[in-house]
C-alpha cells in the first residue's frame, strides 16, 4: 500500500494548528483516517517519498527504497526497542490502550505531557485532522527538547568542567578506512578528496575557505577538529564528553558495491562495540555521555531483516542511550540529532566570513530562481521531473543545471548560479535532506522546500524554528497535482521580503552552518562544529 508523505505548512505562529496540517493525497484520505493514531505517528515519520508500507499481523513494515542504488531497506516497528504497536491503539474513548502507552510515552512522556490526553484531545475535537496533528506534534516536541539543549555560551572559552574525551581507537576504525579510499565507489576515487585534513583541493576562483569537499567528509573533518578543541583532555576522569570517532559511514561505503553478506558488513560495529564495553568510561553512563559522528544518513545505519544496503549499527540495543549526530536524522530519535552537510566553504578566520557575507549580499541576482539536480524518471512520484518543466518553460526567470551530464560537478559552478539566484529549489532526492540546501544558503540562495523533513525536522541547533525566516515552502502534493506553478508563485514574493530573509540567511544563519578549517581563529562567530559541540556540552 503505497502512501505518500504527510505534510505540514511551515507557518510558526500557527504551527500546532490543526488546519496546518493535511493529508497530501487525498486517495488514501479515508483509509488514513481509520488508522490508529500510534500507528499513524509512524507512518508519518517514516514514510519518505517514495516508500512501500505492509502491515502483517501485529507489526508495520516500512520499505524505503533507494532510486540510486536500487535497493530496498526496511524498518518494521514491531520489532523497535521499547515500540511495539499493536494494531488496536486508541480505546473507543481516543486514549491509547494500555498495552501501547508506555511505548508512546517514550516519546511523548519526555516532554510532561499524558499522551491520552494528547490523543484524546486531538482526536475527538478535531477527527483525522487531530490524528496528524498529534503525529506532527509529537515530533515537533521531541525537537523541541533538543532545542532545550542549545546552549548560548561558547563552553571553549572556559573549559572547567567541560573536558572532551577524544578515544585513540584502533586504527581499522577509521584511518584504515579512510585508506580504502581508491575503490568505495567505482566510478570515483574518493582520494583525493580525503586531502587537505578531508576538506579536499582549494577552489582558487571561489576566494579564500573554499575547497572541494566530498559530501561524506563530515566524519574526517569533525575528528580532526575534536582533536584540536581547546577543550580536550587525555584524562578520563576530567571529561564531561567522550567523542567516539568511528568512520561509520565510510564502513558502508566501502562494502556496498562489493558481494559480501550482512554479516561481513556489520561486523566492524560489532567489533567497536565490544571494544566500547571494556572500557570503565563507557559502562560509568551506558554511553549516555558519548557521541558518535556520522556522515551518511539514519537510515544507512537501521537496516532491517535482510536488506541489502546499509548496517544495524544504531538498531544495537548498546548504542540506544548515546548521541549521535547525522547529516539526516530520524525525527522519531531523540538522541539523533541533524547537523549540516559538509559544504564547500571552510573559513580560517573571522574576516573570510565576513567578506564572504559582503559578497554574496551584494550578489547581482540575475535569476528568479535555480534548480541544480537530476530528474528521477525511475520515481514517477518525484516531483523533480515537473519542476525541470517548468523551470525550463521560462529560462528568462529559471536556470537548470543537470547533475545527470556532470552539471555539478563543479563547486564553483553550482556556487555561480546559487549566487546569480533569488531562490534555489530543493525538492527530496534518494532521501528528504539535501547537501544542495547548505550550499545554497551559503551562497545566499534562498531554499523552497517541497517536504519538511528536508529540514524543518532535521536541524534544531542550526536552523530556526521559524522556517519562514529562511525559506519558502510549496507543498509537494500541490506540485505533483500539478495545482502551482512555483515560477509563479515565487514572483509573487515581494523584494522586501527576499531581502529580509537573505539578509537573515547571511548574517544569522550562515557562520553557524560551515565548518572551519582544522585550524580556524574565530572569535566573533561560531561555526557549526562549535555549535554543535557547545550544545553537547550543554546537555546534562
Amino acid at each position: 500500500m503505497a502512501i505518500s508523505m504527510l505534510k505540514k505548512k511551515p507557518k510558526a505562529s500557527k504551527k500546532f494548528e490543526t488546519k496546518q496540517h493535511q493529508l497530501s493525497d487525498t486517495i488514501y484520505f479515508k483509509i488514513l483516517y481509520r488508522i490508529p493514531a500510534a500507528i499513524f505517528l509512524l507512518i508519518l515519520i517514516f514514510l519518505w517519498s517514495s516508500s512501500t508500507t505492509i502491515i502483517s499481523g501485529k507489526f508495520l513494515h516500512v520499505c524505503v527504497s533507494s532510486r540510486k542504488l536500487n535497493n530496498l531497506y526496511c524498518l518494521s516497528a514491531g520489532t523497535q526497542p521499547n515500540f511495539e504497536i499493536p494494531i488496536q491503539a486508541l480505546n473507543k474513548d481516543g486514549s491509547i490502550s494500555p498495552n501501547v502507552t508506555a511505548s508512546i510515552k517514550e516519546v511523548v512522556g519526555i516532554v510532561g505531557e499524558d499522551p491520552n490526553l494528547m490523543v484524546a484531545n486531538r482526536v475527538h475535537n478535531n477527527g483525522s485532522d487531530g490524528e496528524v496533528a498529534f503525529a506532527v506534534t509529537v515530533v515537533e516536541k521531541l525537537l523541541q527538547v533538543q532545542r532545550s539543549w542549545i546552549s548560548n555560551k561558547n563552553h571553549a572559552a572556559s573549559c572547567e568542567g567541560k573536558g572532551i574525551f577524544v578515544y585513540d581507537l584502533p586504527s581499522k576504525f577509521n584511518k584504515d578506512l579512510v585508506g580504502q579510499c581508491g575503490d568505495m565507489i567505482p566510478w570515483t576515487n574518493l582520494c583525493k578528496y580525503f586531502d587537505n585534513e578531508a576538506m579536499g583541493e582549494p577552489i582558487v576562483e571561489l576566494g579564500n575557505g573554499w575547497y572541494h569537499t566530498h559530501q561524506y567528509a563530515l566524519e574526517l573533518i569533525f575528528h580532526t577538529r575534536a582533536l584540536k578543541h581547546p577543550c580536550r583532555v587525555y584524562d578520563e576522569n576530567e571529561a564531561k564528553l567522550f567523542y567516539v570517532p568511528y568512520y561509520g559511514g565510510l564502513d558502508i561505503l566501502r562494502w556496498h558495491f562489493k558481494n559480501v553478506s550482512n554479516d561481513v558488513k556489520d561486523s566492524l560495529g560489532l567489533e567497536l562495540v565490544k571494544w566500547l564495553e571494556n572500557k570503565k568510561s563507557w559502562l560509568k553512563h551506558s554511553g549516555k555521555d558519548h557521541v558518535f559522528v556520522l556522515g551518511k544518513i539514519s537510515w544507512d545505519f537501521r537496516r532491517k531483516n535482510d536488506a541489502l544496503w546499509g548496517t544495524r549499527l544504531l538498531e544495537l540495543d548498546q548504542l540506544q542511550n548515546s548521541m549521535k549526530l547525522l547529516i539526516e536524522r530520524q525525527p522519531w530519535h531523540i538522541n539523533d540529532i541533524g547537523i549540516p552537510h559538509p559544504t564547500y566553504f571552510h573559513p580560517h578566520s573571522d574576516d573570510d566570513i565576513t567578506d564572504w557575507q559582503l559578497k554574496i549580499i551584494r550578489s547581482n541576482r540575475k535569476s528568479l530562481m535555480s534548480f541544480a539536480g537530476a530528474a528521477r524518471p525511475d520515481a514517477p512520484e518525484n516531483i523533480r521531473s515537473i519542476l525541470i518543466n517548468q523551470c525550463n518553460s521560462d529560462e528568462t526567470k529559471c536556470r537548470f543545471l543537470n547533475c545527470s551530464s556532470g552539471g555539478c560537478d563543479k563547486p564553483a559552478s553550482v556556487i555561480n548560479l546559487f549566487m546569480d539566484s533569488e531562490f534555489c529549489l530543493q525538492p527530496p532526492g534518494d532521501s528528504p535532506t539535501r547537501k544542495s540546501v547548505f550550499d545554497s544558503l551559503v551562497s545566499g540562495c534562498i531554499p523552497v522546500l517541497f517536504d519538511p523533513f528536508t529540514a524543518y525536522y532535521q536541524y534544531p541547533w542550526h536552523l530556526p524554528e521559524d522556517h519562514s525566516k529562511y525559506s519558502v515552502f510549496i507543498e509537494q502534493e500541490e506540485v505533483r497535482e500539478m495545482k502551482v506553478n512555483v515560477v509563479e508563485k515565487l514572483m509573487k514574493v515581494s523584494v522586501r521580503e527576499r531581502e529580509d530573509m537573505r539578509r537573515f540567511i547571511v548574517y544569522e544563519l550562515l557562520p553557524g552552518l560551515v565548518y572551519g578549517d582544522s585550524n580556524s581563529k574565530l572569535q566573533k562567530f561560531q561555526d557549526a562544529f562549535s555549535m554543535t559541540i557547545n550544545n553537547l556540552l550543554q546537555r546534562e
